[in-house]
């Protein structure tokens, strides 16, 4: 049964389709996938909101999804924060794929563990298309060497690449990431590019997003505070 009080869900999501569904038609694209970022978002909202429709789930924090792995109904959910080696152990299991991956020994890790437990585990390479400082992610001049490292780890199947791009200027940016995209895709054999969130997913589907990430658009403002994370 929908819980009445999270209908602020339902109307976000039909304007989110709408407004997916009108760049795709404008802009010649198809097949965009909305993903739920369910960082600091309560359990009831989410599986309201999987309910709904929504069948991917990001996860930015490994404590904050174990805290709330269990409660969540059947989606699959994707790691999408930053990620340190000494955490893949956690999420290996229960993530169907890793959008975070910025170096080698990272990759290394998962590698490791997903042969240990006879997995396979689908990877994005996290760009850093602006450069900045405080973000992570591998350098654009860097991307296809690290890609042809990863491509000969067992364990690991690359699946494409994934950036938060800097506010302002979203066009240049998103401009410069699906170039990017394009040129390695068939080498690699890719199908997704994972970018654009709550202020961009529109311009981000105009240049060529396989995946939107959309937290505060769908569930509404958060509180992203609190340092505590395994």
């Amino acid at each position: 049964m929908m819980n009445s009080s999270f209908s602020y869900i339902d109307e976000n999501l039909r304007i989110i389709r709408e407004n997916i569904a009108e760049a795709c038609a404008k802009y010649g694209r198809s097949n965009v996938r909305i993903m739920a970022v369910t960082k600091t978002v309560a359990p009831e909202a989410v599986n309201h909101a999987i309910g709904m429709g929504i069948d991917l789930l990001g996860e930015n924090r490994v404590q904050e999804y174990l805290s709330k792995a269990e409660q969540y109904d059947p989606a699959q959910v994707h790691f999408i924060g930053h990620l340190q080696t000494n955490k893949v152990k956690y999420i290996i299991k229960p993530m169907s794929m890793i959008q975070s991956v910025d170096s080698l020994r990272l990759a290394e890790e998962i590698s490791r563990l997903a042969v240990g437990c006879g997995k396979v585990m689908d990877i994005l390479c996290e760009v850093n298309i602006g450069g900045e400082e405080s973000k992570s992610g591998t350098a654009p001049g860097a991307v296809e060497e690290l890609l042809e490292q990863i491509s000969e780890l067992n364990g690991i199947r690359i699946r494409g690449l994934m950036t938060i791009p800097p506010p302002g200027n979203s066009d240049v940016f998103l401009g410069r990431m699906e170039e990017l995209y394009n040129s390695l895709r068939d080498k690699y054999g890719m199908d997704v590019l994972s970018m654009g969130m709550t202020g961009d997913y529109v311009q981000a589907v105009k240049y060529g997003s396989t995946l939107v990430r959309i937290g505060t658009g769908l569930f509404g403002a958060r509180n992203y505070g609190g340092t505590n994370r395994l």
